[in-house]
């Protein structure tokens, strides 16, 4: 057993809270339901709430029925395996969705300041005070949406995209040195023999990113898959696809689109692929491209009946292989 299959928490175990709330005074019901928000806990039944199992957990769940036991209620705290009904992956799956309605309210407005700094070359001196408090807001609350983001929900990388854009122009425009960014990530050969690690549960960006890395990059090309809690980086590796990655969201592109630019491949077909990739990953419609929702279907029946990362990888680099081609041959015709 390898040192990172240690850390990985378990995700076959989980804190239920079961309170029982009293009907006055009526202030300990909005007290509760705002502490649960804080903890980043979801309901999966009327008034059943849920936290992975961990000390932490433990603590915050006793410390709140300790809250509400003052308030004239009463409630338990226990530790559960799902057994029947909804799995543990439906519950990863609730807590995403959670913290991607988290991460879509302040990416919303992050992609406000975008469009504002995008506008002209230089960000208009007058509003850089407001812009930059309110980037930092949107930082502040960024960090603790990160705090309760148990299983690394893709909305994450995409407010970490558009924040280190916009920290990046706002740095630049109080300087007022406009610098180009680097069109790439060194030589191709400081990318040979490295370990790529990404999060676990690939899917399109992920998958593209990894075919794109095997047949443009380092056909040798090592990969791990981690849990993003308790990651740390280690030398030889590169991170793609997740928080502080090497290759990641940045602004409104997705990974396979950074990973292109920054490695400098100039390929028409490859750039189609990365419309593709950006369509279906960000499902924001930018491209249009006609071949996305096909794919897309293609990538979710790989996704379903292939539990293992490096399997699904395998999968979808034959369809990439194919689409490559075709996207080749069609400009060649």
């Amino acid at each position: 057993m390898s040192k990172r299959d240690i850390m990985t928490p378990a995700t076959d175990r989980w804190l239920l809270l079961i309170p029982q709330l009293p009907p006055k005074p009526a202030y300990l019901r909005v007290k509760v339901w705002r502490r649960l928000q804080r903890l980043g806990a979801i309901s999966v039944k009327n008034s059943v709430y849920v936290l992975p199992a961990s000390e932490q957990s433990l603590e915050d769940f006793q410390w709140l029925l300790r809250e509400i036991e003052k308030g004239g209620g009463e409630g338990i705290v226990c530790e559960a395996n799902l057994i029947d009904g909804l799995d543990d992956q439906e519950v990863q799956g609730l807590f995403d969705g959670a913290r991607d309605a988290d991460y879509e309210e302040i990416a919303t407005k992050l992609r406000t300041i975008a469009a504002k700094l995008r506008k002209k070359k230089k960000a208009p001196i007058k509003e850089l005070p407001d812009l930059k408090s309110l980037t930092a807001k949107l930082r502040r609350r960024s960090t603790e949406v990160n705090a309760i983001d148990f299983f690394g929900a893709k909305g994450r990388m995409i407010v970490e995209g558009l924040l280190s854009e916009i920290e990046g122009r706002l740095t630049e425009a109080e300087t007022l040195d406009q610098k180009d960014q680097p069109t790439a990530q060194g030589d191709l050969a400081d990318l040979m023999g490295k370990t790529w690690v990404t999060r676990k549960g690939v899917h399109v960006d992920r998958i593209a990113c990894a075919w794109l890395i095997r047949r443009f990059v380092d056909p040798e090309a090592r990969f791990e898959f981690v849990s993003v809690k308790d990651y740390t980086a280690e030398p030889g590796e590169i991170r793609f696809d997740m928080f502080k990655g090497e290759f990641t969201h940045i602004g409104d592109k997705c990974s396979f689109e950074v990973l292109l630019d920054r490695i400098g491949l100039d390929d028409p077909a490859l750039r189609a692929i990365s419309e593709i990739v950006h369509d279906i990953d960000l499902k924001d419609a930018k491209f249009g491209r006609e071949q996305a929702p096909g794919i897309a279907h293609v990538i979710a029946g790989i996704c379903a009946s292939q539990k293992e990362d490096l399997a699904r990888i395998e999968r979808g680099s034959a369809l990439f292989d194919d689409t490559y081609e075709y996207f080749r041959k069609k400009r060649a015709r």
